[in-house]
C-alpha cells in the first residue's frame, strides 16, 4: 500500500514537473492592416516572425492591390473598392516623373497637390468600403482576433480596430506632423527635438528653435487634408465626433521602425518601443565579390584623393 502511495506521488511529481516545463503559451490570432508599397514589405517581416512563433495571422487588403500578396505563412482576406487596378496604378505608379519636371515650382506643386489628394480619396473610400462590408465585418467579429496589427500611416486600421474592440498595435516610422507623439501623449518640446525636413541638429541656436517652432507649420495643410476625411468616416461610424488625435489614440503599442542609432534622443512613453532598423529584416552577408569590388573602389578613392 505505502509504495503504491509512492510510486503515485512519484507520478504526481513528474506531472507537475512537465506542467513547469512545458511551454504553454497559446498562438495568438491577429489581424493585419498594411500600408500599401514599402511600408508592407516591412511589415511583412514582422507577420512571418509572428507565425514561425506559432501565432494566426490574417492580412486583410484590398482586391485592388500592388506589393500584398498571398503568402503561406498569412491567410489573406480582400474586399472589394470601388477602384479599377489601371486607377491604382495610375495613382500611385504613374506619376514619378513628377520627381524630374523641369516646369516651374508652383505649377508643379499643385500638380502634386492634385495627386495627393485623390490618393487620400482612394484611401478613404477604400476604407468606407471596408468598414460598410457588413459581411466582412461579421466576418472579423465571429473571428475573435486579439490584437490589430496596423500602419498608422493609413488611419483605416486603427478605426478597424476601435469599431471591432480589438487592440491596436501600430507599426510604423512616424506620423506626419507630430501626430504620434501627440496622440500618445508624449512629451515632444520643440526647445531640442528636430521637427521633420528642418535639418537641425539636437543642439539648436535661438534661430534654429525659432525654425523648429515655425517650419513644422506648413505641413499642417497637408496633414489636414489626408487625414480630415479618416476623422469624419469615424465620426459618421460612431456617431460622435472624432478628429484624427481620438483615432490615433486608440493604440495600445507603438512598435518605431527606428532607433535612437538614427534618431536624436527624446522623451518616449512605456508604450513607445524602437524596434530598431527601417526594414527590420536580418540581412543576407555580402558575398566575395561584393566585397572585394568594394574594398577596390575604396582603394581607388583613396588613390584619387
Amino acid at each position: 500500500m505505502a509504495e503504491g502511495l509512492w510510486v503515485a506521488l512519484s507520478a504526481l511529481r513528474m506531472l507537475l514537473l512537465l506542467l513547469c516545463a512545458e511551454p504553454w503559451a497559446e498562438g495568438g490570432k491577429v489581424l493585419v492592416v498594411p500600408m500599401e508599397g514599402s511600408h508592407w514589405l516591412s511589415m511583412r517581416k514582422a507577420v512571418q516572425e509572428l507565425h514561425t512563433r506559432g501565432h494566426q495571422a490574417v492580412v486583410l487588403a484590398p482586391e485592388v492591390n500592388v506589393q500584398v500578396k498571398g503568402e503561406d505563412f498569412f491567410t489573406l482576406k480582400t474586399y472589394a473598392i470601388p477602384y479599377t487596378q489601371e486607377e491604382f496604378e495610375d495613382f500611385f505608379l504613374h506619376h514619378n516623373h513628377l520627381v524630374f519636371e523641369t516646369e516651374h515650382f508652383l505649377k508643379t506643386f499643385f500638380k502634386s497637390i492634385k495627386i495627393f489628394q485623390n490618393v487620400v480619396a482612394f484611401y478613404e473610400r477604400s476604407c468606407a468600403s471596408l468598414l460598410y462590408n457588413k459581411d466582412l465585418i461579421q466576418y472579423l467579429n465571429d473571428s475573435s482576433f486579439d490584437v490589430v496589427l496596423t500602419d498608422p500611416v493609413n488611419p483605416c486600421g486603427a478605426v478597424l480596430a476601435k469599431y471591432l474592440s480589438v487592440p491596436a498595435v501600430y507599426f510604423l516610422r512616424y506620423i506626419p506632423c507630430e501626430l504620434d507623439f501627440e496622440s500618445a501623449q508624449c512629451p515632444n518640446p520643440s526647445s531640442y527635438i528636430p521637427r521633420l525636413l528642418t535639418k537641425n541638429s539636437d543642439h539648436m541656436t535661438f534661430l534654429q528653435r525659432v525654425k523648429n517652432v515655425l517650419y513644422p507649420l506648413a505641413l499642417q495643410s497637408f496633414c489636414s487634408m489626408f487625414f480630415a476625411p479618416f476623422a469624419s468616416l469615424a465620426s459618421e461610424l460612431f456617431q460622435r465626433e472624432f478628429s484624427i488625435v481620438d483615432i490615433f489614440s486608440y493604440g495600445s503599442v507603438w512598435l518605431f521602425r527606428g532607433d535612437f542609432v538614427m534618431d536624436y534622443p527624446r522623451p518616449i512613453m512605456p508604450n513607445m518601443i524602437f524596434i530598431g532598423g527601417i526594414n527590420c529584416a536580418h540581412r543576407k552577408p555580402l558575398s566575395q565579390v561584393c566585397i572585394d569590388a568594394l574594398t577596390q573602389s575604396v582603394c581607388q578613392m583613396k588613390h584619387i584623393f
